[in-house]
C-alpha cells in the first residue's frame, strides 16, 4: 500500500481528479504483483499482446492508434509567461491561455476509466543528480512503459517526503483527437500536461518532456547540465575507463554508437565498451571540480526497424526480455514479433503493425518506421557496472557529430570550450531518403537539442559558455566526428559501426595528452598516421581525403551558419558571433 502524507501532492491529485473525473484512482507501487494485474488487464481489453513466453520472456505487443504514432513537433509547446522565454526556436503559447484551453479538453476526459498516479525517479533514487516527478494517466500501456523507463514506487515518495520539489505530469488519451492534441511544458511551473496522444515520445512524461524540456531549463537555473547525449565508457587493455559524453541528431547512429562492439584487432586486446546511457545524460560539476554524468533513464525506448545481430546485437538482446514492443509486425505462427530489417526471413503469417493481415509481398511495411521497443537497461549486455552510481561517471570528451556528405571531416577537435561550444551550435545534418522533403538539404540541430531545449536557445548557449567558466581547466574537451562522408557514387567512405572505436581512442588520447594535432581552418585534426586503420580496406590516401577541410564547401555553411544565428536574435552569445568570424577569416 503507497504511503504519503504530501499535502502538495495530494492536493494537485485531487484537483487534477476533479477535472478529469475518473471512477477511481490507483496508485502505482511498482511491484510486480500489481504490475502482472495491470498486464493482465490490458491483454483482456486488447490493449496488449502477450507474446511467446518461451521466446520473448516477459514481453508485449501494442499497437497506437493509427494517427498517433510518433512525437508531434507541431503539437509540442513551451508555456510561458512571456514568449521571449520560449525563444523562436520552440512553439510558444502564452501559459494562462494554454492552461485555460487544456482544462476545456481535460474535463471529464478520465470518465469511465482509471486514473494511475506513478510517483517515479529520473536517475538513481536519492541521488544528488536526481529530480523526482508524478505522472497522473488513465493509460496502462504508460504505466507498464514508465516502470522500464524509470525507478517507480514507495521509495519515490520516501525520498520526496513533504516536500514540493516535483514535476507534475498529467497525462490523458481522452479521445486520441488530433486536433486536440497537447503536449505541453510549462517550465516556470515544473509542470508537464500531455492530452489526446497514446504514443511513448508524448505521453512517457519522464523521458524528452522531463529529461530534456523541463530539466534543460532546471539546470540553467541551477547551474547543471541536461543534454541529448549517450554516454559510453571505454575500457583499455589496463582496466582504466573513460568516458565520453555525446550528441547526435537522429538517425545518425547514437544507439550504435552508445552499444559498440570493438572490432577483433582491439577486442583481442583486451579493449571494451560499456553502456552507461543511449540517449540522455545529466551533467554536474562535481566535489572534484570534473564535469560527472548519469542517465537519469532506467530503460531504452528504442527503433525497432534496422535493428538486428548485425547493426546493434546489444540492444536487440536487451530488448528479448521484459520488453514491450509498440507498432511492430506480428507473426500469428511463433506468437512473436517482426520489423523491417530484423532479418530477411518476414513471417508467413502476419498481422502489420496496425492489426491488418498482412503479406510481405504487398510491398507495405509490417512494421510502423517509428515503431519502438521499450527494453530494460539492465538487460543489455554491456551495461555498465557504473549504470546505478548514484555519483554518475566523470566526462572526459563531449563529442558532437552529424550525417554531412562532403563538408565535415571524419574528426576534429575544438580549440578551447568557447569554440566547442560554437561547434556544438552549428550542428547540422543533411536530410535522408528516410526523412520527409528534399535529400541533403541541410538541418541545423545545435548539440541535437532543437527539439529538446525548455527555453530561449541564446539563453542555452549562454548557460554552455557560463558551464565552461565554472569548470576552467577541468572542462572536457570538445570533439565532432562525420561518420558519414561519401565518394563521388554517394558511398560512405568510413565503415563505421564498431571500427568508429578507432576514432574515439584518438579522441581519448588528445585527452590524455599522449599525441599531438595539426592545426587547421576549422580546429584541430589528427595526424593521419595517428588513426589506426589496420585490417580496414582503406588506404592512407583515402584517410587523408576523409580529413580534409574543402574551404568551399565550409565558406557555404558559413552562410548557413549566418542565416541560422540571424534566427536566435539578439540572445545570440557575442562569443558565439566572435567565433563565427574567427572561422570566415580562417576560411579565406
Amino acid at each position: 500500500m503507497i504511503n504519503t502524507k504530501n499535502k502538495f501532492l495530494l492536493d494537485w491529485i485531487d484537483e487534477s481528479a476533479k477535472l478529469t473525473q475518473p471512477d477511481s484512482i490507483v496508485w502505482i507501487d511498482g511491484s510486480k504483483k500489481q504490475l502482472d494485474e495491470l498486464r493482465a488487464v490490458a491483454c483482456k481489453t486488447g490493449e496488449m499482446i502477450k507474446l511467446n513466453q518461451k521466446k520473448l520472456p516477459g514481453c508485449y505487443l501494442h499497437r497506437t492508434a493509427v494517427n498517433d504514432v510518433a512525437r508531434v513537433e507541431g503539437r509540442t509547446f513551451i508555456c510561458t509567461e512571456k514568449q521571449e522565454s520560449a525563444g523562436p526556436t520552440n512553439n510558444w503559447l502564452q501559459k494562462d491561455e494554454a492552461y485555460k484551453t487544456l482544462r476545456k479538453i481535460y474535463k471529464g476526459s478520465m470518465k469511465g476509466r482509471v486514473m494511475y498516479v506513478i510517483p517515479y525517479s529520473m536517475g538513481p533514487i536519492g541521488s544528488k543528480f536526481s529530480k523526482i516527478g508524478i505522472e497522473l494517466t488513465d493509460s496502462i500501456y504508460v504505466v507498464l512503459n514508465m516502470a522500464i523507463m524509470t525507478r517507480v514506487g514507495q521509495k519515490v515518495l520516501d525520498t520526496l517526503g513533504e516536500s514540493n520539489d516535483f514535476v507534475r505530469g498529467l497525462h490523458s488519451k481522452a479521445d486520441l483527437d488530433e486536433e486536440k492534441r497537447y503536449i505541453c511544458h510549462f517550465p516556470e511551473d515544473n509542470t508537464i500536461m500531455s492530452v489526446n496522444s497514446g504514443y511513448g515520445g508524448n505521453v512517457l512524461l519522464g523521458k524528452k518532456c522531463f529529461a530534456l524540456r523541463i530539466a534543460s531549463y532546471l539546470g540553467k537555473q541551477e547551474k547543471w547540465m541536461a543534454e541529448h547525449m549517450l554516454i559510453l565508457g571505454i575500457e583499455d587493455p589496463k582496466g582504466n575507463v573513460s568516458y565520453i559524453a555525446a550528441a547526435f541528431p537522429s538517425a545518425c547512429g547514437k544507439t550504435n554508437l552508445a552499444m559498440l562492439i570493438p572490432p577483433e584487432i582491439y577486442a583481442s586486446k583486451g579493449y571494451k565498451v560499456w553502456t552507461v546511457g543511449d540517449d540522455i545524460a545529466w551533467l554536474r560539476i562535481g566535489p572534484d571540480g570534473r564535469l560527472w554524468a548519469v542517465n537519469p533513464e532506467a530503460g531504452f525506448f528504442g527503433v525497432a526497424p534496422g535493428t538486428n545481430m548485425k547493426s546493434n546485437p546489444n540492444a536487440l538482446k536487451a530488448s528479448m526480455k521484459n520488453s514491450i514492443f509498440t507498432n511492430v509486425a506480428y507473426d500469428i505462427d511463433h506468437n512473436t514479433v517482426w520489423w523491417e530489417g530484423l532479418n530477411n526471413d518476414p513471417p508467413k503469417h502476419a498481422l502489420n503493425w496496425k492489426g491488418e493481415p498482412w503479406d510481405p509481398a504487398s510491398g507495405e511495411k509490417g512494421a510502423h518506421p517509428n515503431s519502438r521497443f521499450t527494453a530494460p537497461a539492465k538487460n543489455c549486455p554491456c551495461i555498465s557496472s557504473e549504470f546505478e552510481n548514484p555519483d554518475g561517471v566523470p566526462i572526459s570528451a563531449i563529442v558532437f557529430g552529424g550525417r554531412r556528405a562532403k563538408t565535415a571531416p571524419l574528426v576534429y577537435q575544438a580549440r578551447n570550450w568557447e569554440h566547442g561550444v560554437f561547434v556544438g551550435s552549428i550542428m547540422a545534418s543533411e536530410t535522408t531518403a528516410a526523412a520527409s522533403g528534399a535529400v541533403g538539404v541541410v538541418r541545423r540541430d545545435p548539440m541535437a537539442m532543437l527539439p529538446f531545449c525548455g527555453y530561449h536557445m541564446g539563453d542555452y548557449f549562454a548557460h554552455w559558455l557560463e558551464m565552461g567558466k565554472l569548470l576552467g581547466d577541468k572542462a572536457p574537451k570538445i570533439f565532432n566526428v562525420n561518420w558519414f562522408r561519401t565518394d563521388e557514387n554517394g558511398k560512405f567512405i568510413w565503415p563505421g559501426f564498431g571500427d568508429n572505436l578507432r576514432v574515439l581512442l584518438w579522441i581519448l588520447a588528445r585527452c590524455n595528452g599522449s599525441i599531438d594535432a595539426v592545426e587547421t581552418p576549422i580546429g584541430l585534426e589528427p595526424k593521419p598516421e595517428d588513426i589506426n586503420i589496420d585490417g580496414l580496406d582503406i588506404s592512407r590516401s583515402t584517410l587523408n581525403d576523409l580529413l580534409s577541410v574543402d574551404k568551399a564547401c565550409w565558406l557555404e555553411d558559413v552562410a548557413g551558419i549566418k542565416e541560422f544565428y540571424k534566427k536566435i536574435g539578439d540572445k545570440l552569445p557575442a562569443a558565439l558571433r566572435s567565433e563565427l568570424k574567427t572561422l570566415e577569416q580562417n576560411l579565406k
